[in-house]
């Protein structure tokens, strides 16, 4: 017989200490022992983590008014600019940006050895950061110009808004030409010398709900080591592609903007990233709790990286052209083996995120709540869902590839 469960009745037995907790892999082999339907009814939150260069990501600074007063046009820290057209003193620094005096791909590759996301990681470890900021006057603010060093706990407000995190799942990238090429998923090297991927697969977030039953607009999350909550969906959230019988995306799917209080969180899990030859990121630390509301949920929670299929995508030609297509699918029990067979070829296999942290992540987060430190939230809205009928990455679906 079937069953339900909801949210206040998970809540309130987190507040007795009565709640079971597991994390995503913890719930295979329960579910290998025991089955579906009885483990349904024992467990009431999975735990997932992920952590993993996310490049759409950033934090709006509120700096607090100097005395004379600023209205800050042009921002710096540490030398990389942030965008100060929001208002009088603030500004919004994206992970990806670099120093005005970086080379860059001047004589390539780049070694892009410091930007926003460093930035990021510089203010949440409480280090000290260069303020720079220009102006014009007004009556109102008249100062022109300050140069200044803060810190995290100096300033008024520090935000983590990332309009793009958590991909559902993601190409593995491979490079047929014959030359090492530099892409956002590593260095590639030429013929097939390597296939580069990146989520946590079977612990990843998204791919334990992977129709956004539980996930939507105000889910508490594990952000940065910190409290967040899903504040939309992501940018080129693409819930629409094919999925698998299990219901589980064959590449790039959904997405979630997600917004948190950097005050909260910790430097080992918002780390500055360099990509040699592509730029600077943000690697974040994520985290979803997954209410158990019936047999259907316990069952997507499940899922093992064996039934997890990403599609291979040649980064040499296919992906910079948009060029449709793939070079076929792989588990990513086959990933993290550490080789796959592409035509033919035995192919060494890097992961760019790491599953070990997202192990940890997941269990802290469990912890979390069997402290009763963590309650869940019901979304306020779901998100778009691969039966809205909604096609909100359309250029990216016609080009057949998801893109960073």
């Amino acid at each position: 017989m079937s069953f339900k469960r909801t949210y206040a009745e998970i809540n309130e037995k987190i507040k007795k200490g009565q709640a079971v907790v597991v994390t995503a892999e913890e719930v295979i082999g329960l579910v290998e022992q025991k089955g579906v339907a009885e483990v349904a009814r024992e467990v009431d939150v999975v735990t997932t983590g992920t952590f993993g260069p996310m490049c759409s990501s950033g934090v709006f600074l509120n700096f607090g008014h100097p005395k004379p007063r600023i209205r800050m046009k042009k921002v710096w820290l540490n030398g990389v600019a942030a965008y100060a057209g929001i208002a009088a003193v603030d500004a919004y620094l994206g992970a990806t940006e670099l120093p005005d005096n970086d080379p860059e791909n001047k004589h390539g590759p780049g070694r892009f050895l410091y930007g926003g996301g460093h930035v990021i990681e510089d203010l949440v470890a409480r280090r000290p950061v260069r303020l720079e900021a220009t102006a014009y006057p007004t009556n109102c603010y008249p100062r022109r110009r300050i140069e200044t060093t803060i810190t995290l706990d100096e300033i008024n407000e520090a935000i983590l808004f990332n309009p793009r995190n958590a991909y559902q799942n993601y190409n593995v990238a491979v490079n047929r030409s014959n030359k090492t090429i530099y892409t956002y998923l590593g260095m590639l090297k030429p013929n097939l010398g390597n296939a580069s991927y990146s989520s946590a697969g079977q612990l990843s977030p998204l791919l334990n709900d992977p129709y956004f039953r539980t996930i939507g607009i105000g889910t508490r999350i594990f952000l940065g080591g910190g409290v967040g909550y899903v504040a939309w969906h992501g940018t080129q959230h693409s819930p629409c592609g094919t999925r698998g019988e299990n219901g589980v995306p064959l590449g790039g799917a959904g997405t979630l903007a997600v917004v948190g209080n950097l005050k909260q969180m910790k430097p080992e899990w918002l780390r500055g990233t360099s990509l040699t030859g592509y730029g600077v990121s943000l690697t974040v630390g994520l985290g979803i709790p997954i209410p158990i509301l019936d047999e259907e949920m316990l069952r997507y929670t499940a899922v093992r990286d064996e039934e997890i299929f990403a599609p291979l995508i040649d980064y040499s030609e296919d992906f910079p052209q948009g060029r449709p297509g793939n070079l076929g699918l792989v588990s990513y029990a086959e990933l993290k083996s550490g080789q796959i067979m592409i035509e033919g070829k035995v192919v060494p296999t890097n992961p760019m995120s790491s599953y070990p942290a997202a192990r940890k992540i997941a269990q802290i987060l469990k912890e979390w709540i069997q402290k009763g430190e963590f309650l869940l939230t019901e979304p306020v809205a779901l998100l778009p869902s691969a039966d809205s009928g909604i096609k909100l990455n359309s250029l990216v679906e016609r080009n057949g590839v998801n893109g960073k």
